[in-house]
């Protein structure tokens, strides 16, 4: 059973726990080990499943506190967790803040444009006319590019309520990523980070926060996980890919997104891909840790334990248990660029994988 605590300071815990936690571990030969993270809260519905099931694998206990993709850096940067979650990766200035790092993939998922509307379960939407709502620019539901994007589709005459996040965050992040690619004026006005001056409507901490906005305000229109919009039973519209269809989010169209070629150190964006299917508003979310870890007083054991996790969560195992919470697993690409770079940490300059 997972357990839930909350810490005023850095972390709500979520602890999955098995009965030899303290015991030795027996398939490594060393003592199970307690490891912590924090950041985004877009992934932590696959986190809370996988790390439950690395405890029963591998007896090790993970404790991953959802403070937002900014939130984990900070603290992986102050040095007080073992790995930062993140749907944005790092850029060159803030790696250059820092030790030396690697982001390794875990999944992929969807950022998903939620509303709240009567009556209206279907809805599309294109990049621009997305950017323009969240600018201000359009106003209304019953705007006239609305009206003709939605043929049949009865909009109100209500003001748009437009929801966005309070704390750094990589959804955020994603989210202004993909309108930057599609709206000049976005681009040229607001730009893409973890926090962006939104020039209108109520703002909300977390995935979750957002999504339980939307859920209680009517006319009210959003970013957040897919998950979370599925867990609030809130709809989620249709948006027009590079190529002109009109794209839901699933595993298939969030996979679609993700046929380019992946760097090395894996830091890529995939929204707005042009590809057929491809669904625009798709990520990666990333796990980071240092390249050396020996930092802090962590132990060696400490360091086996985090890359025992990241190969949990590279395998198949893992990544079978995506899409039954509506992500996406990883292509062969990814897995394999990510497992090499994890042979590059270090424990005291030496390999920890050999």
């Amino acid at each position: 059973m997972k357990k839930f605590f909350s810490s005023v300071m850095t972390l709500a815990i979520a602890f999955a726990m098995v009965a030899c936690g303290g015991n030795a571990n027996k398939e490594n030969g060393r003592e199970a080990q307690e490891l912590s993270g924090a950041g985004a809260t877009f992934p932590l519905p696959f986190y809370n499943v996988v790390f439950e099931q690395f405890a029963q694998v591998n007896g090790d206990a993970v404790a991953y506190g959802g403070i937002g993709s900014g939130g984990g850096v900070r603290n992986l940067r102050d040095k007080i967790v073992d790995f930062a979650g993140s749907d944005a990766f790092l850029s060159d200035k803030e790696m250059g803040e820092m030790d030396a790092v690697i982001h390794v993939h875990t999944c992929m998922g969807a950022v998903v444009v939620a509303y709240n509307l009567d009556g209206v379960g279907e809805l599309n939407l294109s990049g621009e006319l997305v950017a323009d709502i969240f600018a201000g620019e359009v106003t209304r539901w019953n705007d006239a590019r609305l009206v003709e994007l939605n043929p049949g589709v009865q909009l109100p005459d209500e003001a748009i309520i437009p929801v966005y996040r309070s704390d750094g965050s990589g959804t955020t992040f994603v989210f202004t990523d993909y309108l930057t690619k599609v709206s000049p004026m976005w681009a040229s006005k607001y730009g893409a980070g973890k926090s962006v001056n939104f020039p209108a409507g109520p703002a909300a901490k977390g995935n979750p926060g957002v999504a339980g906005v939307i859920a209680q305000t009517k006319h009210s229109i959003g970013y957040v996980g897919s998950e979370y919009a599925f867990a609030q039973k809130i709809p989620y519209a249709r948006i027009a890919n590079q190529r002109g269809e009109l794209v839901e989010p699933s595993s298939a169209s969030i996979s679609a997104a993700a046929m380019g070629e992946i760097p090395t150190d894996t830091r890529t964006s995939i929204t707005n891909a042009d590809a057929e299917g491809a669904y625009p508003i798709s990520t990666f979310t990333w796990m980071i840790i240092y390249k050396e870890q020996h930092y802090a007083d962590r132990t060696r054991e400490q360091a086996e334990a985090t890359l025992d996790l990241l190969e949990y969560i590279l395998s198949d195992e893992a990544q079978s248990i995506t899409s039954e919470v509506h992500y996406a697993p990883l292509p062969a690409k990814a897995k394999e660029i990510s497992l090499k770079n994890l042979k590059t940490v270090t424990y005291d300059g030496v390999a920890i994988l050999q």
